[in-house]
């Protein structure tokens, strides 16, 4: 748009006070202007339109045609305006009072109510949107902006992600506590042919890096079952009817007393846990407190070897 075409708003808004008030003088205390400053802006919007929009006698100001015609309009022009602008005020202050954030399940039901006790107790008016969903998906909800971040596996660079490493999450073997495998502090991959295994689908984050860590080794193993879910693996694994790999923040402490963990090598293989939001999009003050948050826990645990 050049610059002859420019909306005067500023002249419109006084053209309308005046209208309304019937008195230059009553618009311009309206408008907390002086005298000649609301004069100068009709006098520029009579220009700019190229025709008169007021008759000035001693006594009254009143419209000329070109007046009457505009004023209608320009008055629902700047009724909707302002409509817009408190939409937009109004859904800054929903942002600012909600925040939604997208993490990988096991830490939905892992880490995440201990980071939100303390958000509450810093932010107590502050609503919070979870979505407990894979990798893919959080990725997803981050890139179209539904989350304002996400808690996931950090699988690979995202140009139009930040991420940042928060922890790295062993892939371990969870079998029954009278299991042969169970007593062994260490298990390679080779102990568990001819033993029945559980693995996720292949739409599972979980499930790549296991592929692709064992390159090709897993056509040796007996994957007798496929699960959606790592919880629904670990049950599996406590029925005895499997055993079952898993991350070690997929183990809960209401496991213990029914399953073992056993750590694997040759290979070993390792999840990254982090934070991805979308580059160069500043989090609002609320979400940026809980993010740091998360950090701060799952800091807290690696110094305590959780």
């Amino acid at each position: 748009m050049n610059y002859s075409s420019r909306i005067d708003f500023l002249g419109l808004s006084a053209f309308v006070a005046i209208a309304d008030r019937g008195s230059f003088r009553d618009a311009a205390v309206h408008l907390n202007l002086s005298h000649t400053a609301i004069s100068h802006r009709v006098r520029k919007l009579e220009e700019d339109l190229g025709t008169k929009l007021f008759v000035r006698s001693n006594r009254e100001v009143s419209l000329t045609q070109a007046g009457l015609d505009l004023l209608p309009k320009v008055k629902q022009t700047l009724a909707d305006l302002m409509a817009t602008v408190d939409g937009l005020k109004q859904a800054g202050r929903e942002r600012q009072s909600k925040v939604a954030i997208a993490c990988l399940p096991t830490i939905a039901a892992g880490r995440l109510p201990h980071v939100l006790k303390g958000f509450q107790q810093a932010r107590p008016g502050v609503a919070v949107e979870i979505y407990d969903k894979s990798a893919s998906e959080i990725s997803d909800l981050v890139e179209r902006g539904i989350v304002d971040f996400g808690v996931t596996i950090i699988a690979s660079h995202r140009w139009d992600f930040d991420t940042e490493v928060l922890v790295d999450d062993p892939f371990v073997l969870a079998c029954p506590l009278d299991h042969v495998l169970a007593r062994k502090k260490q298990v390679n991959w080779a102990d568990l042919e001819g033993h029945p295994l559980v693995r996720v689908s292949q739409q599972s984050g979980n499930r790549m890096i296991i592929d692709d860590a064992l390159a090709g080794r897993c056509d040796h193993l007996f994957w007798q079952y496929e699960a959606q879910h790592l919880q629904t693996a670990l049950a599996m694994a406590r029925a005895g009817a499997a055993l079952a790999v898993v991350p070690r923040m997929a183990f809960s402490s209401a496991d213990e007393d029914w399953l073992r963990l056993c750590l694997l090598h040759n290979p070993g293989v390792t999840r990254q846990i982090g934070l991805v939001s979308r580059k160069g999009v500043p989090l609002t003050p609320a979400a940026a407190d809980l993010h740091d948050l998360v950090r701060a826990i799952f800091t807290d645990g690696k110094q305590h070897g959780a």
